[in-house]
């Protein structure tokens, strides 16, 4: 108990460091601090139970609250230490294997954890709360938000160095409420995409540090294998046909679904990394996958993603013809 508390306290007080200083320098290294705030909240999670996640969101709240204000606080325990306090706990929820409802393999503890797809599924709903959240930050209703960025785009092309763009003769006030209309239906889908990114990949990362120390309290899910609840697909389908409604109905659609198309990109990554088992030309092709996602990322996820969205009907995983020993693909939950 003492080092759960010790270990939640002192990682809760990494993070309130780590997101104090994303407030500062340059617009690169802020992002990135932002997006690394909640892996000390991770570890503490994976490392020493949810408990201690709660306990460091608790201590990280009250550190930033100690020297910023209740709103910063308020932000902080909302967007960092809630959501990964929940991923954390239902990473590591498990149940008798002898209570399963469903076939699913036994790894020999006779323990069945909850499934890694599902926690894919949570983090996308979180996210989209997230992004929701985002927009009721920036503005209370549509035309505060839409006149807090027409002038921030006014600010980026002023200070955009591009001929003319001191006088803003290039761009006129009709152009301007143009593009603030199309960075406002993209906002939310983008803002819960980042978020989604940064919960998942530092639940990950925090995974493999907890792993390689012996501290992991799971085994490792074989990540390639996931699936996702069978309503998915059709709550993907919904998200999508809703953001075309108009006012905050459509925008908290598209929230849902920038992270529902995150999950199915996964999906997409599970299968190519499931079939390119055993394979020798396996490194190079991930490697060169990945080096095309950082590099034209829109224009190559949409594909994967689409490729996710095929394994609900194909199956094209239980088509491969996977090497020796790889475990089975677990039923859809």
């Amino acid at each position: 108990m003492n080092k759960m508390l010790l270990a939640g306290a002192g990682l809760g007080l990494v993070a309130a460091v780590v997101f104090a200083s994303a407030t500062t320098g340059p617009v690169f290294v802020r992002f990135l601090l932002m997006f690394l705030t909640p892996l000390p909240i991770a570890l503490a999670g994976l490392g020493w139970g949810w408990r201690s996640a709660v306990v460091a969101g608790i201590a990280g709240s009250a550190v930033v609250l100690l020297f910023a204000s209740p709103v910063v606080a308020a932000a902080f325990a909302v967007t960092q230490a809630v959501p990964m306090a929940v991923l954390t706990y239902l990473a590591l929820l498990s149940r008798p294997l002898a209570e399963s409802s469903i076939a699913a393999g036994d790894d020999g503890s006779g323990v069945e954890w909850y499934p890694a797809g599902r926690i894919v599924i949570w983090s996308a709903v979180l996210a989209g709360l997230m992004g929701i959240g985002t927009l009721m930050l920036l503005g209370g209703d549509l035309e505060t938000l839409r006149k807090a960025l027409a002038e921030f785009i006014k600010t980026a092309i002023a200070s955009s160095g591009l001929p003319g763009a001191e006088s803003q003769t290039q761009v006129s006030d009709a152009e301007i409420t143009a593009l603030s209309e199309i960075a406002l239906s993209m906002l939310p889908g983008a803002s819960a995409m980042s978020w989604m990114g940064s919960l998942l990949f530092n639940l990950w990362l925090a995974g493999r540090v907890t792993l390689a120390s012996g501290q992991l309290g799971r085994p490792w899910p074989d990540l390639a294998a996931i699936t996702y609840p069978q309503g998915t697909p059709l709550a993907f389908g919904i998200m999508l046909l809703a953001t075309m409604l108009s006012g905050y109905a459509g925008l908290a659609a598209s929230a849902f679904a920038g992270g529902l198309l995150v999950a199915y990109l996964l999906m997409g990554l599970a299968i190519l990394h499931y079939t390119t088992r055993g394979r020798s030309w396996r490194p190079f092709a991930l490697w060169a996958l990945y080096g095309m996602l950082l590099v034209v990322n829109v224009w190559i996820a949409i594909p994967i993603a689409m490729l996710g969205l095929a394994e609900t009907i194909f199956h094209l995983r239980a088509r491969s013809a996977a090497p020796p020993g790889s475990p089975p693909l677990p039923p859809n939950s």
